[in-house]
């Protein structure tokens, strides 16, 4: 374990100025107050200053400001940042901590972790987690620069648009933070040009940190910002403008947007308990998506494209929202940016993860400044529309997690409220009122609060969101799965391909024995929850396994948000378990490390499309659901349904649904038959020798993707051959893109096109060829069911 390093930071003379890209001074100073800023540190070090020690860090999420005035040299300056292990002084914290316990103190053996990761202020799942290594980093993973100013300058700047009900008209009020040397005056000029609306307004300072609040009515109507799928994300350009008598200026320029959010939480009809969602711009939204994880063990190599692929994928996948889940780091100015632009909804977790956490007076303190600058970094964004306080921490008191006597519990429930309640909450509530908070999730929402923040069931699904996870019932049973309010994590493991781990690995480490493939596997009994053949086959297999099992717990909440069954349902939000990885190993992810999308990613774009066909078997009948995203109804909607025999391409029959209206933002049963009365009238099909396919249909166009289901399992399916696919590929005289058509004798089951370790996407993988299909690829793999089983 490293106890120490130095980073010495080049020398620079004592005018040397690093502005601000964002905000912009003019009129550089040549004179005044100096201040060294570090933006992030990893994360415990001491700082000096020409052998002057300047300060001391110990919260890799917050900044740290320095005066330096009367330490700078007129020729070479040194700084020197020494830091200092984190699992050392994450030991050394815990160690001092003698009046009770603070668990976990280690995480669990298989994830191969560092200890005492709850007494240090860094990324929770830098010492381990079930999908990731242990990589404890330290050093200096954000800015540094020296700020010199004769009067003030500009520590931070918010946008809040809001919307006046009364009036119903829009403004949106200004906050600008200053640190203050010389008293003085000026005027503050706000304007967006596209809504011809500015103002102007006086400006009185005194030495000290201050802010001041202003508010920019508008003179029209706007565009508003709507999530991905459910209307344009308008953003408009604010510009800030500020000048002060003695000449000094500064200005800004921020994007804009306008909508609001509220979390309904209120009783529902024939159900106890009460509903959980979210409400844009007055419409009830479902939310779509998946769990963000840090895109890099080391934050330094996390970039901007890596950034924009896994967003881009989202937004493919037709996901309006990502958790930003509360174990990694606070993401970069351009994630939130970028989630502006393409609608994606952020569930913002706090950083806290399943263990607990000191309440010392100086921990408290760094996390509510922590809390503070990421609130007002980040409240200006659309695209945040929840605070989260943390992942899970609720949920681990109340169901006894560590073992702790009932006799302490009082206590550590004390410290959940004084840490999340008492600090995190009430910073929230003061700094941003335009959008809700949650104390935890899983949580019961406003239950949890009455019963003193910590429920007795975390998990009801009569409130709040919920996490589900069970690896030994069977995933593709939707009757198996719990009849939530919203679904904020559940998911299936799957190894990532065979591409992806060849880049830190050799052809001996092929085998789940291995020791490569037990030390990538942080989950317990992970790879025997999965399945054991031929290493790349069983690669294919697991991911099918993911996929499937991932998609029938989606389609069931999809078609559970218009459904109350037994005082349960009014499902409003599918969050999957996880999006992305952060090396090659297996995990819950459906974008595998360096961007390839898994099987699971491809199904997203279907089961998450705007208008989705459901089938499934309730009772000896086959259902059909219509589910609609869409805020109006639509009309003349009928199902079609063909079996097929898995020995023939051609239908054994085919059935129409009577034209049926799907409801506006819900779910809708658009076809019922026996499966019994099914086979009788189609005739030559039983349950394992057909499949059932179908889609929606609205006059002269298809309005769902296909979709399919089951009679039984695809592993007693008769008469399925080897279907000897056979393929041509064709350039499309379109940049990097190609046609491939596919040709089967026989119909074949999750069909996979894979081209190792070339970048980008098909159209559609995985899927059941019952004729031929074109997609790009080259360097083409291809395998189906009947390949390997």
């Amino acid at each position: 374990s490293v106890e120490s390093v130095c980073c010495e930071v080049p020398t620079f003379p004592k005018n040397f100025i690093l502005c601000q890209q964002d905000p912009y001074y003019s009129n550089p100073p040549r004179k005044g107050k100096a201040v060294l800023v570090f933006e992030g540190v990893d994360t415990v070090s001491t700082i000096s200053l020409n052998g002057v020690t300047i300060g001391k860090t110990d919260n890799m999420f917050r900044r740290y400001d320095f005066e330096v005035t009367d330490l700078l040299k007129d020729e070479e300056n040194i700084l020197q940042v020494w830091i200092m292990s984190a699992v050392t002084y994450a030991s050394q914290r815990s160690h001092a901590h003698i009046e009770y316990r603070v668990p976990p103190d280690c995480p669990p053996p298989v994830q191969k972790g560092e200890c005492h990761v709850n007494f240090i202020r860094k990324a929770q799942s830098s010492f381990s987690w079930d999908w990731g290594p242990s990589f404890p980093t330290l050093g200096i993973w954000k800015g540094v620069r020296l700020e010199v100013f004769n009067t003030l300058r500009v520590l931070s700047y918010t946008t809040s648009p809001r919307f006046d009900s009364e009036h119903s008209s829009w403004n949106v009020e200004v906050e600008l933070f200053f640190d203050i040397f010389v008293a003085s005056k000026g005027l503050v000029h706000l304007s967006i040009p596209l809504l011809q609306s500015e103002a102007e307004f006086q400006l009185s300072l005194t030495p000290g940190q201050s802010k001041k609040s202003f508010v920019l009515q508008l003179n029209q109507s706007v565009s508003l910002w709507w999530p991905f799928g459910h209307g344009e994300q308008t953003l408009y350009d604010l510009t800030i403008d500020v000048n002060l008598e003695d000449g000094e200026a500064f200005n800004a320029e921020r994007m804009v947007a306008f909508r609001t959010v509220e979390l309904v939480q209120e009783p529902i009809p024939s159900s106890p308990g009460l509903s959980f969602y979210f409400r844009i711009n007055g419409k009830p939204i479902f939310l779509k998506g998946s769990n963000w994880l840090p895109v890099h063990a080391f934050q330094d190599q996390a970039t901007t494209d890596m950034i924009t692929i896994l967003l881009r994928s989202a937004q493919k996948a037709n996901m309006n929202a990502l958790r930003v889940w509360g174990g990694g780091v606070y993401e970069q100015d351009i994630f939130y940016s970028l989630c502006d632009m393409y609608g994606i909804m952020i569930w913002q977790d706090f950083m806290f993860a399943c263990v607990l956490y000191p309440t010392e007076k100086d921990f408290i303190q760094t996390v509510r400044e922590e809390i503070t600058q990421q609130v007002r970094r980040l409240k200006s964004h659309p695209s945040v529309v929840i605070w989260s306080g943390n992942n899970e921490n609720e949920a681990a008191i109340a169901t006894d997690w560590f073992n702790i006597p009932v006799a302490e519990r009082p206590l550590y429930v004390k410290d959940y409220v004084n840490l999340y309640v008492e600090n995190i909450r009430d910073i929230v509530l003061q700094e941003d009122s335009t959008r809700p908070f949650l104390v935890s999730s899983p949580t019961n929402g406003v239950e949890s609060e009455k019963e003193g923040w910590v429920a007795k069931d975390p998990y009801d699904p009569h409130f709040g969101d919920t996490h589900y996870y069970s690896y030994y019932k069977d995933c593709w049973d939707w009757t198996a799965f719990p009849r939530t309010r919203f679904a904020s994590e559940y998911g299936f493991q799957s190894w990532p391909s065979l591409s992806t781990i060849s880049k830190v690995s050799v052809s001996s480490d092929w085998d789940f024995s291995s020791n490569f493939s037990a030390h990538r596997q942080h989950h317990e009994d992970g790879n025997q929850q999965m399945l054991k053949q031929r290493y790349r086959d069983t690669i294919y297999i697991t991911q099918v396994m993911q996929a499937q099992c991932v998609k029938a717990q989606t389609e069931f909440y999809r078609r559970s948000r218009s459904d109350i069954v037994e005082g349960k349902g009014h499902t409003m939000g599918t969050l999957y378990w996880q999006l992305n990885d952060i090396w090659q190993g297996p995990s819950w992810s459906s974008v595998e490390f360096g961007g390839k999308w898994k099987m699971l990613h491809y199904w997203a774009t279907d089961f998450y499309a705007p208008i989705l066909s459901v089938g499934v078997e309730d009772k000896g009948d086959l259902l059909i659901y219509a589910i609609s995203d869409s805020h109006s109804e639509k009309h003349n909607v009928k199902a079609k349904v063909k079996l097929y025999s898995w020995s023939s391409f051609k239908s054994v029959c085919s059935l129409e649904s009577n034209a049926t209206t799907i409801k506006a933002g819900g779910s809708t049963l658009v076809f019922q038959l026996s499966i019994s009365a099914l086979l009788t009238q189609c005739g030559n099909c039983t349950r394992r020798s057909c499949i059932v396919a179908f889609l929606l249909s609205s006059p002269g166009q298809m309005i769902s993707p296909h979709n399919h289901i089951f009679l039984s399992s695809p592993r007693y399916a008769e008469g399925l051959q080897k279907p000897n696919i056979t393929f041509t590929v064709k350039d499309t005289r379109i940049v990097q893109s190609f046609f491939v058509t596919l040709h089967c004798s026989f119909p074949a089951v999750y069909v996979w096109l894979d081209v190792d370790d070339i970048p980008g996407h098909f159209d559609v993988n995985g899927f059941l060829m019952l004729s031929k299909k074109s997609k790009i690829t080259a360097n083409l793999h291809i395998t189906s069911l009947r390949d390997v089983y």
